[in-house]
């Protein structure tokens, strides 16, 4: 399997995908057209799936031609216009395109179980409410790597529970 990021600085990347268990890892940066040739040529045909969060008018067929057949395209970003696809790439190699909005309860619940048998878990920072105003702080210098969860039971006196 690959991680592909585009949008996260290069020692976060590799921070967090090596966090990832026995997984690749490809980032890609500012190259020149020919070194990014060689590399889209390279993971031609690679990937069981991509989730694409690019939400402005973008070309799908470079993406298609990295899934390996049965391979997988979800969109997520919302363009401000429609993407142009050719069905032609679908129907040789058998992949699929769909999108996805925020699923109900029975979807949420299916991603959490498929998440769990995997041992998926995101990396998130635990902080008490009376931290919420310096992470505020840490959020507006771009200083967090990961998701802040706030704990909201361990901060509940027993007077408020």
């Amino acid at each position: 399997m690959w991680v592909w990021s585009v949008l996260v600085a290069l020692a976060i990347r590799r921070q967090i995908c090596q966090g990832l268990r026995g997984q690749s890892y490809r980032h890609r940066t500012r190259l020149r057209r020919r070194k990014k040739l060689s590399l889209i040529r390279a993971a031609t045909g690679t990937l069981d799936g991509i989730i694409d969060t690019v939400s402005a008018v973008h070309p799908l067929q470079p993406l298609l031609g990295l899934l390996k057949t049965n391979g997988k395209l979800i969109t997520v970003g919302v363009p401000d216009k429609p993407l142009e696809l050719y069905t032609f790439p679908l129907i040789l190699g058998r992949k699929l395109v769909g999108g996805s909005a925020i699923g109900g309860m029975k979807e949420t619940q299916e991603m959490i179980d498929f998440a769990a048998k995997k041992g998926v878990a995101p990396n998130i920072e635990v902080i008490p409410i009376d931290y919420v105003n310096t992470a505020m702080q840490r959020m507006l210098r771009s200083d967090v790597k990961y998701r802040f969860v706030i704990d909201i039971g361990s901060t509940l006196k027993a007077s408020d529970a």
